[in-house]
């Protein structure tokens, strides 16, 4: 897509803290949007607003769970008091399976389906409580439909929006079995995006889908510096190009959801050939 081309434009991210959210940030800025980031955590909220303005573009940080529906009102509210208009959304923020426990499940899937063990049950959906499984529902699904909610009584009226929702890989194939909690809400993502892209389209709001595969954030790959070669080895072949995508390469694709297109209700899977 050509430079500055989203000029006049104003985008609200969320779930802005190092890695994808912050390169989306950054990517919209540098194609001439005024840029809304939002996080619950402080610091990588001015972290990512300090990059935005770096940049060279007016930047709102404003502080907000999206799984309340009471701050994400509130969140838009301020966006059209500051800006007048809101012409982009971008989901972003999510829970990801990123604990101890969570390292260990992502560990053992990768050993069974590498490795020549026996054929039995891995046992994790019947360790997930009430408590894992409703948290993430609360951002990942919860969260989306609030914001985008809010987003669509701002776009309607005008006849323009282009909203994109950051589903995962995990929510179109196995590849995230080892988190069944977090595969169920990227899978309720994309049902949700085609959904509201169907029914929103005729009045010029493009609604779609990026479902990466692995990100190649610097918290994943000091993962992988601590997995070992041959636990790195056994990763790799279940994706064919041998690496994860940059964050710089999944930020050029919600570009391009974000500007002029014809895709409508599509989920857009760079992944490396993980899944095909």
């Amino acid at each position: 897509m050509e430079a500055r081309n989203l000029q006049g434009k104003v985008a609200l991210v969320t779930g802005v803290g190092p890695g994808l959210g912050q390169g989306i940030a950054r990517a919209l800025a540098r194609a001439g949007a005024d840029v809304v980031v939002c996080d619950v955590d402080a610091d990588a909220l001015a972290a990512t607003q300090a990059a935005v303005e770096a940049e060279g573009a007016n930047c709102l940080a404003l502080r907000c769970d999206v799984s309340s529906s009471s701050q994400v009102a509130l969140l838009f509210k301020s966006v059209v008091a500051r800006f007048g208009a809101l012409h982009i959304l971008v989901n972003n923020a999510a829970l990801t399976p990123n604990r101890p426990i969570d390292t260990e499940r992502r560990n053992k899937l990768y050993a069974y389906n590498s490795l020549p063990v026996a054929r039995d049950t891995l046992g994790f959906t019947s360790e997930i409580s009430d408590e894992e499984w409703h948290r993430c529902w609360g951002v990942n699904v919860h969260g989306v439909f609030y914001c985008t909610r809010e987003a669509l009584k701002i776009m309607q009226p005008r006849r323009y929006g282009r909203i994109v929702n950051i589903a995962s890989i995990a929510g179109i194939s196995a590849k995230s079995a080892h988190s069944p909690h977090y595969s169920a809400t990227k899978g309720a993502v994309v049902a949700f995006t085609r959904s509201v892209a169907y029914e929103v389209a005729g009045a010029n709001i493009l609604v779609n889908a990026m479902a990466p595969g692995g990100v190649a954030t610097p918290a994943f790959n000091a993962y992988l510096e601590n997995i070992g070669e041959e636990a790195r080895n056994r990763l790799w072949q279940g994706c064919p190009s041998g690496r994860f995508g940059t964050v710089e390469e999944y930020a050029s694709t919600v570009l391009h959801l974000s500007g002029d297109h014809y895709l409508v209700g599509q989920v857009v899977s760079p992944n490396g050939g993980s899944a095909i």
